[in-house]
């Protein structure tokens, strides 16, 4: 079992109060790990610490800031074994997936890195002569960052690795699932060296999120809000800053479609469909949950599609590799459940999988799914992807834009001009032509639109929304006055 202190202003500490809470391994129902449980004075005093740190931060030049996200990069992948260790533990995610989550964490803080320099801004014309007239960029203040579970180092770091290369000062709220995950996150930056009060972490039992939360957000010192996580607690987190006036960024659910145009290569889409349908077990906001298939290749699709699915390994990651491991939770299983009974009961046909022992699942193949059924419209979240047949190219994008969410799709055809026309209809704030939905860079502009939110993490629009643009202006010479 790992013990789970606070980190604020650079103290490791108990909860005020001395209150835990324990997160089990989803597999054994063994503690994985046992976290201090923060109370609203443990959250004031976190944000109190940020706010103490702001101005040294905010002035510190941009190569020292870089200097240490790129050692903080570093040290990251040096401890990717305790990364691996720690998911199994608390998650029981298979170790392919968290090392590709502690690569991509160090690339998303070399990529905050190169952008220390980058957060100037520009020179505006101005008709007042003499009048220098710049906007400029500057740091926001204190960053609150809330990060979930799935991929907790990857969500984890970038909560955090953009607003301190912008100069910011984070308050990191862990997910109460894989507290020791994102704890050492913490652990891995203070080792950095950078300094107290810079990034603080807390751990919060579920039942004291909520009040926390508010707290959090309602402390004057925050002045910037970012959240990953389900929609619906997406629209609480949207709420709150809004009431304070507090810009947030919010990447929530998602449905992603994949799009397979009668001209597609079937190969190359049954590659991408399985890869992002089932990594993580389905636990990924991008991953493809819905195949939308022309009818005159949907059959070859699909066989092919079930043959691949039943061949991938399933079992406890601790035991040995597999590709798909268990899911977070029973509440999992027992939701893909009634999403698959349910779409059989109208009609549909499980071409492979719906089998699971305990919370490690296989993968499950759903054919002839229509709009009418919930499997089509609700989030699973988990290792099962529905195919839906359309007869032109309106209708696929109908059916592709046939949903709340707008995060991830993906469009394949072998005449591009004609998928990409096909994408720019989708509305997503993310789209593929002949790749997977799951997809992610740390330069790229990430986020969704609808019910998936709204803000982008990632390189220059990282940087729009973690800094305050102001306009500054110098008169050089005499100014007239009208009086």
């Amino acid at each position: 079992m790992i013990d789970v202190p606070l980190r604020i202003g650079g103290r490791e500490a108990p909860a005020t109060g001395g209150a835990t809470f324990d997160r089990a391994n989803p597999i054994t129902g063994e503690t994985a790990s046992r976290a201090a449980a923060a109370t609203v004075e443990d959250a004031r005093a976190a944000v109190e610490a940020a706010a103490a740190a702001f101005p040294a931060w905010s002035e510190t030049g941009p190569s020292e800031r870089r200097a240490k996200l790129l050692r903080a990069a570093d040290l990251l992948e040096s401890r990717a074994e305790d990364f691996v260790a720690v998911m199994a533990a608390e998650l029981g995610a298979a170790g392919g997936w968290a090392h590709f989550n502690v690569a991509l964490a160090a690339s998303m803080l070399r990529e905050a890195a190169a952008l220390t320099t980058a957060t100037g801004g520009e020179v505006i014309p101005s008709d007042v002569p003499g009048s220098l007239a710049m906007g400029v960029r500057q740091p926001a203040g204190v960053v609150l960052g809330m990060a979930p579970w799935n991929a907790p180092v990857i969500l984890g770091v970038r909560a955090i690795a953009t607003p301190l290369a912008c100069g910011n000062t984070v308050v990191f709220k862990a997910s109460e699932l894989s507290p020791a995950t994102h704890g050492l996150i913490g652990e891995v930056l203070a080792e950095a060296g950078l300094g107290d009060g810079i990034l603080n972490v807390l751990t919060v039992a579920p039942e004291a999120t909520p009040e926390v939360v508010e707290a959090l957000i309602a402390h004057p010192a925050v002045r910037r809000v970012n959240f990953t996580g389900s929609t619906k607690i997406g629209r609480v987190i949207g709420k709150l800053a809004a009431e304070h006036l507090t810009p947030a960024v919010l990447e929530l659910g998602g449905k992603a479609p994949l799009v397979v145009l009668d001209d597609a290569d079937v190969d190359a889409a049954v590659d991408a469909a399985t890869f992002a349908a089932l990594l993580n077990s389905g636990q990924v906001c991008m991953s493809t949950e819905r195949i939308i298939a022309h009818e005159s290749i949907a059959d070859e699709l699909v066989a092919k599609l079930a043959a691949r699915v039943e061949a991938l390994p399933v079992g406890d990651p601790r035991q040995g590799e597999a590709v798909l491991g268990s899911v977070v939770g029973p509440d999992t299983v027992d939701r893909i459940r009634r999403l698959v009974e349910g779409a059989v009961g109208q009609g549909a046909q499980v071409r492979t999988g719906g089998k699971f022992n305990g919370t490690v699942m296989a993968g499950t193949v759903v054919d002839g799914v229509t709009p009418e059924m919930e499997l089509f419209r609700e989030e699973s979240f988990g290792p099962v992807v529905s195919v839906t047949r359309f007869s032109d190219v309106d209708e696929a994008v109908a059916l592709a834009n046939d949903t709340e969410y707008g995060l991830s799709a993906a469009v394949f055809g072998r005449d591009v001009g004609r998928a990409l026309g096909v994408a720019r209809r989708i509305h997503s704030g993310i789209c593929h032509v002949n790749g997977p939905t799951v997809h992610d860079e740390a330069q790229m502009p990430f986020g969704g639109v609808k019910g998936s939110g709204y803000g982008r993490f990632g390189g220059r629009a990282g940087i729009a929304e973690f800094t305050e643009l102001r306009w500054i202006t110098i008169q050089t010479g005499e100014r007239h006055y009208p009086f």
